[in-house]
C-alpha cells in the first residue's frame, strides 16, 4: 500500500487571481492538499488569460488551477460572504488555510475570520509593503534587472518569465508549511504577509547585487548573453539552431578548449593580448575575445554537429529550444521523464501535463490533475460544508 501524499489531510481554501497565489496552491495541491479555489460568479479577472485554446478556454487559467476544485461565490453579496466565511472556517482536525493575493476585508478579514477558529493560518500577498498595488513587472522594472537584461544598446529589456510571480508563489507555498509546522508546535494559528516587491529586493539583495553597489560603486552594465562573472555565451550555428556554453571549473574550460580544438592556440592569443585564462574571473574579462575564436567553430557545424563533438561529460551547453522543439526533441519533457503524463483535460484538450517537479522517497507522485471547469465543485463542496455544519451542531 502507498504511503498517503505529503500533504494529505491539508485544506487550503484559495482565493486569488493571475500567477503568484494559484501557482502556490498548485505547489499544494501537486503535494497532495486539498485546494478549494474560489472565483466569483463567470470568474476572476484571470479567467480568460491568453493562451487560449480553438473554443476559447484560457489554458493558461487551466493549467494553474489542475487538480484544484472550482467554486464560484458572489462574495460581494452579504449571503456569498457568509458563506465564504464557512468555508474557510469549516471544522476540521486540521487548521483552516486561506490563502490569497486579494484585497478582503470586513468578514473575510483575518481579525474576522480568526474569532470563528483561532487556529487559522492565513497566508497573504501584496504588491509592496504598503499594502500599495504592484505586479510583476511594475515590481521587475524597479528592481535593476532590466538594466542588465538585453544588449544595453536599446534601453532596459524586461524578461518574459514572470520571475517574481513564480518565486512569490513558492514562498507563499513555503509560508503555509511553515505556519502549519508552527501550529503543530503551538497550537496557534497567524497571519503571514508577503509583499510581491519585497520577494524582488530580496533576490537582489541575497545575490550581491546591493552589496556590490553599496561596496563597490558598481554599475553593472547588459551583458548579452554572457554569464557574468565567469564565461558562458550564445553561438549561432550552420543551420541556424543557437547554443549556450558555459566554462566555469577549470575543468569545464579545458574541456570546451579540447572539443572546439583550440586548447593550445586560444590561450597563446590571449597571452599575447594580455589577458590570462587561468581562473573565471580572468576568462570573464576575456569573454569577448574568447567569444570571437568559438564562433567560428559552432558557425561551420550544425546543432548536431555540435552535440556529436561535446561528449564529454564536463561540458556545460544546452541547445536553444522553443517550445514546439522542447515538445518534439528534449526527452525531459516527454513521459520518459515521470513529472510528465499525457492527460485529457475535459474541455480543454490533451497535452503533456505536469505534476511535482519534488521526487519523494516515501512517496509516489500525485497524478498531475486534472484543468477543473469553472464552478464545477460549487455544488458538491457547499453540500460537504453543509453537512458538517449540521453534523457539528447536532454534537454541540
Amino acid at each position: 500500500m502507498n504511503a498517503p501524499a505529503p500533504l494529505q489531510g491539508l485544506r487550503v481554501v484559495e482565493f486569488s487571481a493571475f500567477v503568484a497565489a494559484p501557482s502556490a496552491g498548485l505547489t499544494l495541491a501537486q503535494l497532495g492538499a486539498d485546494v478549494i479555489r474560489v472565483d466569483p460568479p463567470g470568474g476572476n479577472i484571470d479567467i480568460a488569460r491568453a493562451p487560449l485554446n480553438a473554443e476559447g478556454r484560457s489554458l493558461y487559467w487551466a493549467s494553474l488551477n489542475r487538480g484544484k476544485r472550482s467554486v464560484e461565490l458572489d462574495v460581494r453579496s452579504p449571503q456569498g460572504r457568509a458563506t465564504m466565511q464557512q468555508l474557510i472556517c469549516a471544522p476540521g482536525e486540521s487548521p483552516p488555510v486561506f490563502l490569497t493575493n486579494l484585497s478582503v476585508d470586513g468578514e473575510l478579514s483575518y481579525a474576522a475570520l480568526s474569532k470563528i477558529r483561532p487556529e487559522l493560518i492565513m497566508v497573504q500577498l501584496s504588491g509592496s509593503p504598503d499594502g500599495s498595488a504592484a505586479v510583476d513587472y511594475t515590481v521587475n522594472c524597479a528592481a535593476g534587472f532590466p538594466g542588465i537584461t538585453g544588449s544595453g544598446r536599446d534601453g532596459p529589456v524586461n524578461h518574459v518569465l514572470p520571475a517574481w510571480d513564480v518565486t512569490a508563489g513558492q514562498m507563499l507555498a513555503l509560508a503555509v508549511l511553515a505556519a502549519e509546522r508552527h501550529w503543530r508546535r503551538t497550537g496557534q494559528g497567524q497571519h503571514v504577509k508577503l509583499a510581491l516587491s519585497d520577494v524582488a529586493m530580496a533576490t537582489a539583495a541575497n545575490l550581491g547585487y546591493l552589496a556590490d553597489a553599496a561596496l563597490n560603486g558598481t554599475q553593472r552594465r547588459a551583458d548579452g548573453n554572457f554569464l557574468y562573472g565567469a564565461y558562458g555565451d550564445s553561438f549561432a550555428c550552420a543551420d541556424g539552431r543557437h547554443a549556450m556554453v558555459v566554462a566555469i571549473t577549470d575543468r569545464q574550460w579545458q574541456a570546451l578548449l579540447q572539443a572546439t580544438g583550440l586548447q593550445e592556440s586560444l590561450p597563446r592569443a590571449a597571452e599575447a593580448l594580455g589577458h590570462r585564462l587561468d581562473d573565471e574571473t580572468a576568462r570573464y574579462a576575456a569573454r569577448e575575445l574568447i567569444s570571437t575564436a568559438l564562433r567560428p567553430w559552432f558557425a561551420a557545424r550544425t546543432l548536431a554537429e555540435v552535440a556529436a563533438a561535446f561528449t564529454d561529460r564536463s561540458l556545460l551547453w544546452g541547445p536553444y529550444r522553443d517550445f514546439q522543439q522542447m515538445l518534439a526533441e528534449d526527452p525531459r519533457v516527454s513521459e520518459a521523464n515521470p513529472m510528465f503524463r499525457r492527460t485529457l483535460h475535459p474541455g480543454v484538450g490533451e497535452f503533456l501535463t505536469a505534476t511535482t517537479p519534488l521526487d519523494f522517497g516515501a512517496t509516489p507522485r500525485v497524478p498531475p490533475g486534472l484543468a477543473p471547469r469553472l464552478g464545477e465543485h460549487t455544488a458538491a463542496v457547499l453540500q460537504a460544508l453543509h453537512t458538517a455544519h449540521d453534523a457539528q451542531a447536532h454534537d454541540l
